[in-house]
């Protein structure tokens, strides 16, 4: 089908592709790049070895160990959220990834100690955002300010809008110079945090919890199980409400979580509505804050009527009560 000097060039670009492939996407490669900057003094931009395996950040922190170590003591607004996202973020960074919000904190006149504050961290992060609303007025954009600095973010929305883009980290990331993975990375993260601040309850607010977050002995199983949720007691046929804009990405039913809906709020943020009686919506469905999506019911492996309510960031799931404010929790001792 080709001739010799054809398929000659043929095999030596896949041998080029396979090389780039593997210096670039694989735990060898990565390892030889941050093998070779060590022993030269220069800087790598290869992932941890370990992020080929788990999935972790750029910076080596997962998106639940970001998560606040206590509950908002009231609910949020937009800009406080996002400042509050920026905080855990940049603690979560290296020192040296995280060097260039310190700089522009100091030089917008913000101290850069109060931003990895546990108490000034929210509001000097927020002064940071405002200090940058005028130049960078997209959130996104504003936030891979924050994290890569004011001069590599200026170029990158200055590039994607001559490609007539818009500015989402997406698109941003691809226009940073190499070295900013963990910053873009970081930026992804405080964004995912924000958006998980700004989501309602799926069922009345008084509702107890009957089995938080974390490892617990099954119900059914009778094993130590990691618990991804929070189980809510409720009758069955209690409504059951989208906690934030989506779209419906499953609604389906298994012999686990019976009757179960996944919504997709974008940035990285999902969550799963467990054991339903009825499914009100279909996949691929678009829908808003508040919208009825489920009836609650005792469907799949349950021990009684209640509602499973599961909450992902970046794929991980966390502990949905760590983003809810703590005048509206009610926690139950008992298990379901």
């Amino acid at each position: 089908m080709f001739s010799r000097n054809a398929r000659g060039l043929l095999d030596f670009s896949l041998v080029l592709l396979c090389v780039w492939t593997a210096w670039h996407h694989t735990p060898a490669g990565a390892l030889v790049r941050r093998t070779a900057a060590w022993a030269f003094g220069g800087r790598s931009t290869a992932r941890p070895v370990l992020a080929y395996y788990k999935g972790v950040s750029g910076s080596g922190v997962s998106a639940p160990a970001l998560a606040p170590v206590a509950p908002p003591l009231r609910p949020f607004n937009d800009s406080e959220a996002l400042a509050y996202g920026t905080h855990l973020a940049l603690k979560g960074l290296s020192p040296a990834a995280r060097a260039p919000a310190l700089e522009l904190a100091e030089e917008l006149g913000v101290a850069p100690a109060s931003l990895l504050d546990e108490a000034r961290g929210p509001s000097a992060a927020r002064r940071l955002h405002e200090a940058l609303a005028e130049s960078f007025p997209q959130e996104e954009s504003r936030l891979t300010a924050v994290f890569a600095g004011r001069v590599p973010a200026r170029y990158a929305v200055e590039r994607v809008a001559a490609e007539g883009g818009t500015p989402n980290l997406e698109r941003l990331a691809r226009q940073l110079p190499p070295g900013f993975e963990d910053s873009t990375v970081a930026a992804a993260q405080a964004l995912a945090l924000a958006t998980a601040f700004g989501l309602a309850w799926p069922v009345p607010e008084h509702t107890p919890v009957t089995s938080p977050f974390g490892y617990r002995l099954h119900p059914v199983l009778g094993t130590r199980k990691l618990h991804t949720g929070v189980d809510l007691s409720v009758r069955v046929g209690t409504e059951v409400h989208a906690v934030s804009d989506a779209t419906v990405r499953r609604a389906s039913e298994d012999g686990v979580n019976g009757r179960v809906l996944i919504l997709d709020h974008g940035r990285g943020v999902t969550t799963a509505y467990c054991h339903n009686s009825e499914l009100l919506v279909r996949p691929g469905q678009r829908v808003t804050r508040g919208e009825l999506i489920a009836r609650s019911g005792n469907t799949g492996r349950s021990t009684g009527p209640h509602l499973h309510y599961q909450l992902e960031l970046s794929s991980q799931p966390v502990d949905p009560l760590r983003f809810r404010p703590r005048s509206n929790s009610v926690v139950d001792g008992s298990a379901r």
